[in-house]
């Protein structure tokens, strides 16, 4: 086993607020150099690195569509900016509902292109560096939807499950290397991405009967991230109050 190297940077896709967010301010209070990746809002952004900075730790915003851009552009920008890139946390996503009888292939194909095509295209580039240090660690944000119907999802379960299990396979893969890669399903958690639903019934059906918040999930991403969790890689971690039991 090796430590992690002093100027291991983690890029967070998707960090300008909510679960995305949450997790920067946990990894750099854990001493990673954190890149906040954001497609549209700079001012989220930078809010995020300036939060993180007043706290004592090291990050920087980078723009970038991981929907339309090239990861390879990305990566060096950001080994350049800050570090190479050893942490890596594919957050960014996006929903467009609706019954798969009346779902549309731009519906379809946004989902794809945002929640899972990117996550694979980042890993895939972002492991060079991992295995030439012989340290790496990938987490997915995945969702509880992956592994159980949701109706109305079915473009968003897809990426999802197609998350977790791209999270197996790639592990297995690079585990000799000292590279983990897991993923974390979060549950119904309190974001703007759910700010409209029906909080009050959903909630009924949570055996914690309340929301998650985005610092739950973050604290998983935390962990995984980790030294401590060397040993850990394929798993997928459910912060999900009990939807999933």
């Amino acid at each position: 086993m090796s430590g992690r190297p002093e100027n291991a940077t983690a890029l967070v896709t998707g960090a300008s607020k909510g679960i995305g967010a949450a997790i920067a301010r946990a990894l750099a209070a854990d001493g990673w150099a954190v890149a906040v990746n954001y497609r549209s809002d700079e001012q989220g952004a930078n809010a995020t690195v300036e939060a993180i900075e007043a706290a004592g730790g090291t990050a920087k915003a980078f723009h970038a569509d991981v929907s339309d851009g090239d990861s390879k552009v990305l990566l060096k920008e950001i080994e350049s900016g800050l570090g190479p890139v050893l942490g890596l946390v594919n957050n960014a996503g996006v929903a467009r509902d609706g019954l798969a009888v009346q779902l549309s292939d731009e519906d379809w194909d946004a989902v794809i292109a945002t929640n899972l095509s990117p996550a694979f295209k980042l890993t895939r580039d972002a492991l060079r560096s991992m295995m030439k240090a012989r340290y790496g660690r990938v987490v997915n944000i995945a969702s509880v939807v992956g592994p159980r119907a949701n109706v109305g999802q079915s473009n968003y379960a897809a990426a999802k499950a197609g998350l977790i299990g791209m999270t197996k396979t790639i592990a297995a893969e690079v585990a000799r290397r000292g590279v983990t890669v897991n993923a974390v399903a979060p549950g119904f958690i309190s974001t703007d991405m759910t700010a409209e639903l029906a909080t009050d019934e959903i909630v009924k059906a949570i055996p914690a009967r309340r929301q998650g918040t985005p610092e739950e999930v973050a604290a998983a991403v935390r962990f995984l991230a980790s030294e401590d969790a060397g040993y850990v890689t394929g798993s997928t971690l459910y912060v999900d109050g009990g939807m999933s039991a």
